[in-house]
């Protein structure tokens, strides 16, 4: 079950999880830093500094 405290790469291990982040206009996806912090970022602090809203996002992910 993926949570708020879930480590983008292993977000990103999930089955069509990456369209769902792209969905969610996630910037991480493209950005040339996360490569680097992608072991450190939590799916939470993301959606907070980008203003995505994490209900809605962890429903869609935690739902296939």
């Amino acid at each position: 079950m993926i949570t708020k405290n879930t480590i983008l790469s292993e977000v990103l291990k999930g089955k069509g999880a990456e369209e769902i982040l792209a969905k969610y206009n996630l910037p991480c996806l493209t950005c040339p830093m996360a490569k680097f912090e992608i072991e450190s970022l939590k799916l939470g602090q993301v959606c907070e500094t980008y203003g995505i809203d994490i209900e809605k996002l962890l429903k869609e992910l935690n739902k296939k």
